[in-house]
């Protein structure tokens, strides 16, 4: 692998240590501690994906347009690992939401410039092994964010406070490391280029796929959802904390592994898989009973974030104009994003009105459809 994508690989995974460390605690913190309701949840998660998503285009059109990637990567970082302290002084709800905000906007301007810059250093041939070993390496980092989020809320009697805190030191090592990539921009004058974007220009497959995403992303709500779904069934604050490290655990095990196979088998294989898994899964968390059936769910789950994560990214460069890669990853982001305002808002109100199996039905169900449609109309040579 090419120095870019490691070191990129290496900025991830202490981001991922930072954002881990926070993220299985925010619902916790939210209901336990600030008295938040699902609806408030619903509500902070919808409005920070969303508007972080809103960004990833314009980020995407600048990066393009300058033909530059690395200065606004390093924006993104850096504005993140200030949303880490934000958290630390929070207190309220209102408090988390502009938190969240921060680190979702600093996510929003990074996401689309980088994910170009490691589609324009990899090569056609290994793209989903590039984009498989970026996510394994991120992954990685949240594996060992959440142990640390547990050794230290364990070790600290349940104090948030002080986790969120330490938080902030490997988000900042994440920002420093960027210094050490070289930008992939080919146009050495640095002038901007005109760029005519157009969605009735873009390839069938594409438009096909982003409108697909669109579908499948109303029923994916945040995550928190399930953890607070643990919760709801007998799980105390520590042990959620584990489930999550589980999930991710098994993402992490599978993540490089698909991207090699994407290379080999074709793209639309594993989406299809990893849609169906997400389906059987969100029907399972609506269906448990017990403990050992949420141990299970939540190691299975894994498997859907490394089947499609990676594989996702890579099919966009395939199929994307060459010289409009982050333009094309924000279109995409844009419009998962517009999915996920209502997505986690639908699932914190189903929730509340017909109780914790209703969110996961829908979302079970647009996994399924979404699974279909990808299977019979995006190609067999995708």
């Amino acid at each position: 692998m090419p120095k870019n994508i490691i070191i990129l690989g290496l900025v991830s995974l202490f981001t991922d240590i930072s954002s881990e460390m926070i993220y299985p605690l925010v619902p916790l913190y939210l209901t336990t501690v600030l008295g938040a309701s699902t609806i408030a949840l619903g509500i902070i998660e919808g409005i920070a994906e969303s508007l972080a998503s809103l960004l990833k285009i314009i980020s995407g059109r600048i990066s393009d347009r300058l033909d530059k990637r690395k200065p606004l990567a390093i924006a993104g970082y850096g504005l993140s690992a200030v949303g880490k302290l934000l958290f630390v002084i929070a207190a309220s709800w209102m408090g988390i939401l502009w938190a969240r905000v921060s680190d979702r906007f600093g996510k929003g301007i990074r996401t689309a410039p980088r994910d170009a810059l490691i589609a324009d250093t990899a090569s056609a041939d290994n793209r989903g092994q590039a984009f498989g070993l970026h996510r394994a390496m991120d992954t990685a980092g949240a594996v060992i964010g959440i142990v640390l989020a547990y050794w230290l809320f364990t070790r600290y009697n349940g104090n948030y406070i002080t986790v969120f805190g330490l938080a902030i030191i490997p988000a900042m090592i994440g920002v420093l490391l960027l210094f050490l990539i070289s930008d992939s921009g080919k146009n050495t004058t640095r002038t901007i280029k005109k760029l005519a974007f157009s969605w009735k220009e873009l390839d069938s497959r594409l438009k096909y796929f982003i409108i697909v995403s669109f579908l499948f992303n109303l029923g994916n709500s945040s995550n928190q959802f399930l953890l607070v779904r643990a919760g709801s069934a007998g799980f105390d604050q520590a042990q959620v904390i584990l489930l999550y490290l589980l999930m991710n655990v098994t993402y992490l095990l599978i993540s490089y592994p698909a991207g090699l196979l994407s290379d080999r088998v074709g793209r639309r294989t594993l989406l299809v898989a990893g849609y169906c898994v997400y389906g059987l899964v969100y029907m399972g968390f609506a269906l448990a009973d017990s403990g050992w059936s949420i141990i299970s769910l939540f190691g299975i789950y894994g498997l859907y974030s490394g089947l499609t994560e990676g594989v996702e990214k890579a099919l966009l460069a395939d199929i994307a104009p060459s010289s409009q890669k982050a333009s094309v990853y924000g279109l995409h982001a844009l419009v998962v994003g517009v999915a996920l305002l209502p997505a986690s808002a639908i699932a914190g109100l189903l929730w509340d009105w017909f109780g914790v199996a209703a969110p996961f039905w829908f979302g079970g169900v647009l996994g399924f459809l979404s699974a279909g449609a990808i299977w019979l109309g995006l190609g067999n040579e995708v």
